[in-house]
């Protein structure tokens, strides 16, 4: 692994303690204007300080975040379907050469494995490997789960093996019943998928549950964009994360932030 490549990951996962947090706000190029991010830039804004890295379409890194920000960028280079149609049937529609321009710390890239569409994935994941290495850019698979596959550890694990043997230099998958062994089989650092809007004391056992389980972090969207304190719950992901606070102890930062913001808006 070259200079370059090694000083991408550094940006993304933080050297001094081997942990991320990544802000996720993708959700647009197959979702459409999802709650929360109906505006991106009202909600990226406030949540660039709190997270290492922030994870989005180059649509909204252009529109939508300041140039000036120092915000590590990983870039989703895949889609070209919608939640109205086969979401497997996936392609590249980024090129590295854009991505260069846009100055990414990293491509995004969904893979389905057992969907109807598994082979384009898998076969757009090395493509895209392949151009990343010719850049020293760094590729996140995204393990991505199909209606009839179950998120558990033979499934999750399988997928992230197979994104790792294709040359993925991270994964993405989500946290399940025996994590500890979907870790262990896989080669490269594991970062944790938030999904969907649970209530924020979940969120954060999901992220505790994560990092004890030997995962590097989280990449959290709608738990932290949905939330009643948006600062609040990304505040207390974050203490999770890099400060390895408890549960209890995350949850006061996330109380303390909501409800200091009601005192100043009432």
């Amino acid at each position: 692994m070259d200079w370059g490549m090694k000083n991408r990951l550094a940006r993304i996962i933080q050297p001094g303690d081997g942990r991320a947090v990544m802000l996720a706000v993708d959700h647009g190029y197959f979702l459409g204007p999802t709650s929360g991010l109906e505006e991106p830039r009202k909600t990226v804004e406030p949540l660039l300080p709190y997270a290492d890295s922030i994870m989005l379409t180059r649509g909204v890194l252009r529109t939508s975040v300041d140039p000036n920000s120092k915000i590590p960028v990983v870039l989703r280079v895949s889609g070209g379907t919608s939640i109205l149609k086969e979401l497997s049937n996936e392609d590249i529609t980024v090129s590295v050469e854009d991505a260069v321009r846009l100055n990414v710390s990293a491509m995004a890239l969904s893979i389905f494995v057992g969907a109807e569409f598994e082979k384009q994935t898998l076969v757009s994941l090395a493509r895209l490997v392949d151009q990343g290495e010719k850049y020293g850019i760094p590729v996140l698979a995204v393990t991505a789960v199909g209606k009839d596959m179950a998120r558990d550890a033979r499934y999750l694990g399988l997928s992230c093996r197979i994104a790792a043997e294709l040359g993925a230099h991270l994964v993405k998958t989500y946290h399940c019943e025996d994590f500890e062994t979907v870790v262990q089989s896989c080669p490269v650092p594991i970062i944790v998928a938030g999904g969907k809007k649970t209530p924020e004391v979940e969120a954060l056992q999901l992220t505790y549950d994560s990092v004890r389980g030997g995962a590097v972090g989280v990449d959290m969207g709608r738990n932290i964009f949905q939330s009643d304190s948006p600062v609040g719950m990304i505040r207390a992901v974050r203490a999770v994360v890099h400060e390895k606070a408890s549960v209890d102890e995350a949850c006061k930062i996330y109380e303390s932030t909501k409800s200091g913001r009601a005192r100043r808006t009432g």
